[in-house]
């Protein structure tokens, strides 16, 4: 069988490239490197390849969950096409359902895994492997990719600006939220999530019963709710247990799904595995066992907390708690209430914020 890396420069900030090419390269067998040059060459590439042979041809997305969506549309629709990933990105929400990404650091094991069924879920012309979200944190990161390179607001300090002015502008969205024509809405919603897998924001655990191989999506609605509110529903939400907190349960609609209708007023932000569009009326459909996905052979859920292997020493060990990339949205959310309640600072911020964009 061919093997085909497709390998983004940009995932993670660039960092171990070199190692990864290295890697990639000591491979045994019909090994090919391919490294992306735009969005979307990814799936670009992938379908001329398809279209051009008709040999058994694994696909490997290195990269982050927007290299993955990326690979996932190129083999759509082509049965001698597979994939798998080698997850280098920043945040690498969608592997954690398979315990993480030291499962998939072996590439050995990795090119002789066996493939399961995937669903990915359908918004007309795009397409998401893991989580379909809008509301709160989809404005959270489209506002951080407006401001990013602008000063003062921009830069290291995008992701508070996000958030400043999402606690100002996006804590009452609205929209017509339908799961398979029952409506979850009433006045208005916090955020939304159409999950495939079980994690989003590169920490939180957004739908702990998702199965994505079971032709339903797991559909969350969160009301409403007080600032502190909120912060108490954190920690919960990123362990996965704010369905069963009796606390939280007045705020939560939870549905499984096969259809989402949602219905807007205007254009908004929709995160699609980290990719932002926007539009006011979409449909979420589950196209069943889409995917033919690589999962190392080795794998069980005792495995989860196995050490990382010593060939690939730049993964982190997904057992350790506290890693600067899971903590970063906790710490900024805290800090952006923090100045928030001061007053000035935070006014001034998400103001000039609201009025650039």
């Amino acid at each position: 069988m061919k093997h085909v890396f497709i390998l983004n420069p940009k995932a993670g900030s660039g960092a171990h490239l070199d190692e990864t090419r290295a890697a990639i390269r000591s491979l045994d067998g019909d090994v090919t490197l391919y490294e992306t040059k735009a969005p979307k060459d990814a799936t670009r590439y992938i379908r001329t390849w398809c279209e051009s042979h008709t040999e058994d041809v694994r696909f490997y997305a290195c990269g982050g969950d927007g290299t993955i969506k990326e690979v996932a549309e190129g083999i759509l629709g082509f049965p001698q096409a597979s994939m798998s990933c080698f997850p280098i990105g920043s945040g690498n929400d969608f592997v954690k359902y398979y315990g993480g990404s030291a499962r998939f650091a072996d590439l050995a094991a990795l090119t002789a895994a066996d493939t399961l069924p995937v669903d990915m879920i359908t918004l007309g012309d795009e397409y998401s492997v893991n989580v379909c979200n809008f509301g709160f944190d989809a404005a959270v990161a489209d506002t951080m990719n407006r401001v990013r390179r602008l000063p003062l607001i921009g830069g290291k300090n995008a992701y508070t600006t996000g958030i400043l002015r999402a606690l100002v502008t996006a804590r009452r969205n609205r929209c017509d939220i339908y799961a398979d024509g029952e409506k979850l809405t009433g006045k208005a919603f916090l955020l939304c999530t159409v999950a495939n897998g079980a994690y989003v924001g590169g920490a939180y655990r957004c739908a702990p019963r998702a199965k994505n191989d079971d032709g339903k999506m797991e559909v969350c609605v969160m009301k409403p709710m007080t600032l502190v509110s909120f912060l108490r529903l954190m920690g919960p939400y990123r362990r996965g247990e704010h369905l069963d907190n009796p606390r939280f349960a007045k705020y939560m609609t939870y549905r499984r799904a096969s259809r989402v209708e949602v219905v807007g007023e205007k254009p908004f932000p929709v995160s699609l595995d980290g990719e932002i569009i926007r539009t006011a009326h979409f449909t979420c459909e589950v196209l069943p066992g889409a995917l033919r996905f690589a999962v190392p052979p080795a794998y069980t859920k005792a495995d989860a907390a196995a050490p990382v292997p010593a060939s690939c020493p730049f993964f982190k060990d997904p057992g350790q708690k506290t890693t600067q990339r899971r903590r970063k949205y906790g710490v900024a959310l805290y800090a952006a209430a923090r100045d928030l309640s001061r007053g000035c600072l935070a006014l001034y911020r998400a103001d000039a914020a609201a009025r650039i964009l």
